[in-house]
């Protein structure tokens, strides 16, 4: 049997573990967009690349109120979250020209959701054959892009979002 490490993912599992606060508050209260891979601030919602990607590109649009309910979050949130996702889908669309984009939302852990106490909302570009062997049988991803190449990308795109 072959094996095949992605050391990443190690970090990700005991990281998600070990944090005591919300991943996503903390890093909207710190001044440091870049650092925290944040491409754009809305008024009520910001803008994430998520740190481990399921392909270049993968972001995520946050409510900055602390929810794990959809309904837990103010109207003017929840509209300001779907605009937000209608600007990513456009910029991703511009950017990494995908033939298709999954766009979600996983409320609770039972569902999916790897951070169960803040709400968010994933926006992916996807590629016909993406799901190859190493994704489905290796358990492995292969990211042809560098976290700091698609922020700088991406935020560049956003730069032209008024809040």
């Amino acid at each position: 049997m072959d094996h095949l490490w992605s050391p990443w993912r190690y970090r990700y599992l005991t990281a998600a573990r070990t944090n005591q606060g919300c991943i996503f508050c903390d890093m909207a209260a710190e001044n440091q967009d870049e650092r925290n891979l944040i491409v754009h601030r809305g008024v009520h919602n910001f803008v994430v690349l998520n740190r481990f990607p399921y392909t270049s590109g993968h972001l995520m649009v946050v409510p900055f109120a602390h929810s794990s309910q959809l309904n837990g979050i103010e109207e003017t949130a929840a509209s300001e979250l779907m605009q937000l996702v209608r600007v990513a889908e456009g910029h991703l669309r511009g950017v990494y020209r995908p033939d298709g984009l999954n766009i979600g939302m996983n409320l609770g852990e039972s569902a999916g959701a790897g951070i169960a106490g803040h709400i968010h909302m994933h926006v992916l570009p996807r590629w016909t054959g993406d799901s190859n062997f190493m994704t489905t049988i290796g358990e492995t991803r292969i990211l042809p892009e560098e976290l700091d190449v698609t922020w700088r990308r991406l935020s560049g795109a956003f730069a032209t979002v008024r809040s």
